[in-house]
C-alpha cells in the first residue's frame, strides 16, 4: 500500500458504476437500492489482511458512492453491505460477507470453498432461513482497480459481411492444452491464440469469425470439486466485466487485447460467448458472494408471493431479472466494456430466451433486445441468441427479431437423421438447405440469421457421432444420466474406435458428407474446433467438466495423415462457399425466375425430374439434386449443382440441364479428385456422398 488510506471517504460520483481511476484516485459506485448502508473494504496487495472498512458517504438515485484519494491501480477491495436479513420478503443482506463489485474488470485470487461462504448457517434445521455471522474475505476473491491503457495501433475490426461468416467456435483453454509447441505457461490462455500456427490453421480452415466459450470469469462450482472434476465450460459467472483469471498468462488484461490484436490483423473476427441468464450463486442455497448480499430482489427474479425462492428459467438456481432497469444497464455495460475495451466484434448470448423474458414470457420486444438494438456501438455487431431455455414456453427457434441470429438445432437434428438414414428426412432437408426460411423469413430477415451447425460444444463431436450410438458420460459421476440421450447419432458397425477399415472408411464419408452439407447449406456456418482433424471425446456429450484430456484438442491428429486430409477438405469446401455468391447467404430463395425458364431454385430428383408432391412425401427417398441460379457480376447466369446421396448404394445422377456444360468442384466420397468438366450427362455419386457442379469454375 503506497497511500494513508483516511478515516472516510470523499462523496465521489454516481457515475460510472465499478471502480475508476482519474489519475488522483479512485471512485466507486455500486447499485442498492434496498441496503441501508454499504462499506468499500480495503485489502493488501495479497487480498488476505482488511486494511480499512470505509462506508460509502452517499448515495444518489440508489447508487451508493465514495472517492478514495491517491488510491492507484492495482488496489484490492470488496464490499458489505447492510440490511434486513428476511428472506420470506426477499432481503438477503448479511454484512460479514465479503461481496465481489458487479463491475468488477479484474480479479485476484480464487474462491475457496467454505460455509462461511453462506449468508445462513449450513446444517441448521432452519436451512436459509438461518443467519451466520462467520466472516467469508478470507475465502473470497478481490476486485482490483485498472486503469484500462492499452495501445492498439491502428487496430480495426474485420466486419466480415454475414453472407461470408464461416464461425469456428473454441475453447481458450481447451484449444491449447495440448499444443507442444507452444510453451507449458502459454497452453490454455489468451496469448496461445495470438500465436501464428493458430492463424494461420484458421486460415487453412477459411474460417472468417473465432467464437470463444465464456471467457468472463466463472465459478469452480463445489459439486464439481468434491467429484474431483472442475467447471470446465465456464458457463457460470462470477463477474460480467472480468476475464477468467486462469486464461491471463501474465495475470493482465493485456493478453486478450494482444491476442485480438493479433487476429484482427489476420482478418479474424472475435466473438465472446457471453452469460447474462443466471449467475453462479445458485438457488436459495447458494453462497453469498455478489448480487444476493447486494440487492437479492433487484438483481434476480423471485416468485411473487413467495420471495424466498427464485424464479429459475435456466435451469441454474436463478434468473438474473433483466427488467429491472438497473440490471440491464448492467448488461449494456458490460456488453459496450467487451466491445469497446476489448475490441469484441459480437456476442453469442447464451440461453437467449431468457433474456428476452418479460412478464408475460417471451417477447421479440423486450427490454433487453430493445436497448441492443438502438445501441449505437452494439447493434454494429453480430449478435447470436440460442433460442431457448428451461422455462415454460423456452423454445424460440425463429422469433428473435431483426438483426440477430440464432443457433438453429433443428438444422442439427435433420442433418444428423437425413445422413443416418432415417426415413422421411429429405423434405427437411431441402428445408434446412434453404437457410431454413420457413422459421427465418419473416420481418425482412435474411438466411445468414440460422447459424447451422451439425456439433457444437454441447454434445458429440464430429468424430463420436459417427462412432457412438449411445452417450458414455460415466467421467461425468452422474451414472450417465446427464447429457443428451437421443443424439441422432450412429456408429457405423462398431461402438467406438475401430481398427476395421471399412468401417473407418464408411465414417469417414459420412463426416465429410455432413460437412459438405454444412457449408454448402444457406445460413452461416459453425464448426466446432478439432472436428476438422477427428477430435474426440471418447462419446462424452456433455464434457461440461472435464478440463482434461477428453475435453482439450489433441493436435497430434491434426499431423496424422487422415487428420490432414480432412482439414484441407473442410478448407476446400470454404473456399467454394467463399467464391460461389450462390453458396452464400445473401437472400432466400423461392423459386422465382432469374432468367427465361431458370428459378433461382430448383429441387429434382436423381433422374434429373422436378419433385412432386407425391414424390416428396416419398419418405425412403434418400436422393436429392438442388440447383441454384443467380446473375453474376458480369451479368451471366450462374448456376450451382447439387447431388446428395444419403442410401448406402452408389446412384447415377441425371443433369436437370442437358444444354450446360458442368464443371465438377468436388465429391465428398473422393476429396482428393481434382475440377474437371462432367462430359457424360449422368454421374455416378456413391453412397454417403455430397457431388458440387458448377457451370463456371469460380466466381468473385
Amino acid at each position: 500500500m503506497f497511500f494513508e488510506i483516511p478515516d472516510r471517504l470523499m462523496p465521489g460520483q454516481a457515475y460510472p458504476l465499478g471502480a475508476s481511476y482519474d489519475g488522483a484516485g479512485v471512485n466507486f459506485a455500486v447499485f442498492s437500492a434496498s441496503a441501508e448502508k454499504i462499506e468499500l473494504c480495503v485489502f493488501d496487495a495479497a487480498g488476505r489482511k482488511e486494511l480499512a472498512r470505509l462506508p460509502l458517504p452517499e448515495c444518489t438515485d440508489e447508487v451508493w458512492h465514495g472517492y478514495l484519494p491517491e488510491a492507484n491501480p492495482g488496489l484490492l477491495y470488496g464490499y458489505r453491505a447492510h440490511g434486513p436479513y428476511e428472506p420470506q420478503r426477499g432481503y438477503r443482506f448479511n454484512h460479514h460477507k465479503l461481496l465481489l463489485d458487479p463491475y468488477a474488470r479484474l480479479l485476484s485470487g480464487p474462491l475457496r470453498w467454505t460455509d462461511a461462504l453462506f449468508g445462513y448457517r449450513i446444517g441448521s434445521s432452519r436451512a436459509d432461513l438461518s443467519f451466520d455471522r462467520r466472516d467469508s474475505a478470507a475465502a473470497m476473491p478481490k476486485a482490483v482497480v485498472v486503469e484500462d491503457v492499452f495501445n492498439w495501433r491502428d487496430d480495426r475490426r474485420p466486419v466480415v459481411p454475414w453472407s461470408k461468416t464461416v464461425i469456428y467456435e473454441a475453447h481458450v483453454r481447451g484449444i491449447s492444452m495440448l499444443r507442444e509447441d507452444l510453451r507449458a505457461d502459454l497452453r490454455g490462455t489468451f496469448t496461445a491464440l495470438a500465436n501464428p500456427r493458430f492463424i494461420e490453421h484458421l486460415h487453412k480452415l477459411g474460417v472468417t469469425t473465432l467464437e470463444l466459450m465464456p471467457v468472463q470469469a466463472f465459478l469452480q462450482d463445489q459439486f464439481l470439486l468434491g467429484r474431483g472434476l472442475r467447471n470446465y465450460w465456464g458457463y457460470s459467472p462470477l463477474s460480467f466485466f472480468a476475464p477468467e483469471p486462469s486464461y491471463l498468462s501474465t495475470g493482465g488484461l493485456r493478453d486478450m487485447r494482444f491476442a485480438i490484436r493479433r487476429l484482427h490483423t489476420a482478418g479474424i473476427e472475435v466473438l465472446l460467448d457471453v452469460v447474462y441468464n443466471h449467475t453462479a450463486s445458485g438457488s436459495e442455497l447458494g453462497p453469498t458472494i455478489c448480487f444476493r448480499g447486494l440487492d437479492n430482489g433487484s438483481y434476480f427474479r423471485l416468485v411473487p408471493g413467495n420471495e424466498r425462492y427464485y424464479i429459475d428459467e435456466t435451469g441454474c438456481g436463478n434468473t438474473l431479472n433483466i427488467s429491472h432497469p438497473r440490471v440491464l444497464q448492467m448488461v449494456l455495460d458490460s456488453l459496450r466494456y467487451w466491445a469497446d475495451s476489448f475490441h469484441i466484434d459480437g456476442f453469442r448470448f447464451d440461453l437467449g430466451a431468457t433474456l428476452g423474458r418479460e412478464g408475460t414470457g417471451f417477447d421479440p420486444g423486450a427490454g433487453f433486445f430493445d436497448a441492443i438494438l438502438q445501441d449505437p456501438v452494439l447493434s454494429r455487431l453480430k449478435l447470436i441468441s440460442e433460442p431457448w431455455d428451461v422455462g415454460l414456453g423456452g423454445y424460440q427457434l425463429g422469433n428473435h427479431p431483426p438483426r440477430f441470429a440464432e443457433w438453429n438445432d433443428k438444422f442439427r437434428d435433420c442433418v444428423r437423421q437425413f445422413w443416418r438414414g432415417d426415413a422421411g428426412q429429405r423434405p427437411e432437408l431441402a428445408r434446412r438447405l434453404s437457410g431454413s426460411a420457413d422459421m427465418f423469413d419473416r420481418r425482412h430477415r435474411k438466411p445468414w440469421a440460422s447459424i447451422n451447425f451439425v456439433t457444437s460444444h454441447d454434445g458429440f463431436t464430429l468424430q463420436d457421432l459417427v462412432s457412438y450410438a449411445q452417450k458414455h458420460n460415466e467421467a461425468n459421476g452422474e451414472d450417465n444420466n446427464d447429457g443428451h440421450s437421443e443424439n441422432h447419432s450412429a456408429n457405423w458397425g462398431t461402438e467406438g474406435a475401430s481398427d476395421d477399415p471399412a468401417i473407418r472408411e464408411l465414417r469417414d464419408k459420412v463426416k465429410r458428407a455432413m460437412l459438405a452439407t454444412l457449408l454448402f447449406a444457406q445460413g452461416t456456418p459453425m464448426l466446432l474446433a478439432g472436428d476438422e482433424f477427428g477430435r474426440t471425446q471418447g462419446g462424452n456429450n456433455n464434457a461440461y467438466c472435464q478440463d482434461n484430456e477428453i475435453s482439450w484438442v489433441d493436435w497430434k491428429a491434426a499431423t496424422r495423415p487422415e487428420g490432414q486430409s480432412l482439414t484441407a477438405y473442410v478448407g476446400r469446401l470454404a473456399e467454394l462457399r467463399h467464391c460461389f455468391a450462390l453458396l452464400q447467404s445473401r437472400c432466400f430463395l423461392h423459386g422465382q425466375e432469374v432468367a427465361p425458364g431458370v428459378p433461382d431454385i430448383a429441387w429434382f430428383d436423381e433422374q434429373g425430374h422436378g419433385l412432386s408432391e407425391e414424390a416428396w412425401q416419398n419418405s425412403e427417398a434418400r436422393a436429392l439434386s438442388v440447383r441454384r441460379a443467380g446473375v453474376a457480376v458480369d451479368g451471366e447466369l450462374e448456376l450451382v449443382l447439387m447431388f446428395i446421396n444419403g442410401g448406402p448404394e452408389p446412384i447415377r445422377f441425371s443433369f436437370p440441364s442437358s444444354d450446360v456444360r458442368w464443371h465438377l468442384l468436388i465429391n465428398s466420397a473422393v476429396p482428393e479428385a481434382a475440377t474437371h468438366i462432367v462430359e457424360e450427362p449422368t454421374i455416378e455419386v456413391q453412397g454417403h456422398s455430397v457431388v458440387l457442379l458448377a457451370n463456371r469454375v469460380a466466381s468473385e
